[in-house]
């Protein structure tokens, strides 16, 4: 027996960009996979905070000594840690993170790695003869997939000045997804969403948020802040999402797990 594992779970193997179930007479999907990979930062009072957000904070509530127990209560933004962006965010009157549904949330993805070229250009956008080029190596990119792009920020996570790279007029310098190229991915492409280790899926220059504002105009998945992204393959992952369902939620720190076959 090999070291693959098999969990047949009651996932509908049909997904849809919007998070629509597929048809009832669907039969169950199996995922098999030889490792899980955690792609989710531990979250801390010193992580990297977009400016402006709230600080992350931890209080005692109850101790061992005076209560028999330790319990904490915390304070962080919907928006900071590895997190996931909801429509709401960007659109007034989209829905909030509460509303996908269990079925959107288990995903397959592919892994773009653009780090030959952030490592000279922090202001590099993914393009779509990027997409084309992978596509010549890897095999076109299934519908209905997130695209992961591993830009190399995931490395400066534990210095918050470095990974927003912020000059002295105050702009962020740090890679993400073209407009241009998200808009051929969802249209051409059909993908469910987006993912990125850097603190945003629109590069840091880009005041629009244009991948932002078009994959959550379709109920995508935006994921951003991932980790560990250097031990996916290219293609093959299987990703469950642990979303807190937090009511009328803008976004949710959230677990991010990876299948990895």
């Amino acid at each position: 027996m090999n070291h693959t594992h098999f969990i047949a779970a009651a996932i509908l193997s049909l997904f849809t960009v919007n998070g629509c179930a597929a048809q009832s007479n669907t039969p169950p999907n199996t995922i098999a996979y030889s490792r899980i990979v955690d792609l989710s930062h531990i979250i801390a009072i010193d992580i990297p905070l977009w400016p402006g957000d709230p600080p992350v904070e931890f209080q005692d509530v109850a101790q061992f000594a005076t209560d028999g127990y330790y319990l904490r209560k915390f304070t962080i933004g919907e928006h900071s840690a590895t997190h996931m962006n909801a429509p709401n965010s960007f659109h007034q009157g989209g829905i909030a993170i509460d509303a996908y549904t269990p079925q959107s949330l288990v995903v397959k993805a592919v892994v773009i790695d653009i780090r030959a070229k952030t490592q000279f250009n922090p202001d590099y956008a993914l393009s779509r003869q990027d997409v084309i080029d992978w596509e010549g190596r890897y095999g076109r990119i299934p519908a209905g997939s997130v695209v992961l792009l591993y830009t190399g920020w995931q490395e400066k996570w534990s210095d918050p000045v470095g990974f927003f790279n912020q000059d002295a007029k105050g702009n962020l310098h740090f890679p993400g997804f073209d407009g241009a190229t998200t808009r051929f991915l969802l249209k051409d492409r059909g993908v469910a969403g987006v993912g990125i280790d850097t603190h945003g899926a629109d590069p840091g220059l880009d005041k629009r948020f244009m991948t932002n504002t078009q994959v959550l105009a379709q109920n995508g998945i935006i994921l951003e802040c991932l980790d560990h992204l250097d031990q996916l393959p290219a293609t093959g992952t299987t990703l469950v999402l642990g979303i807190l369902r937090l009511k009328e939620g803008s976004g949710t720190p959230l677990s991010v797990m990876a299948f990895v076959p």
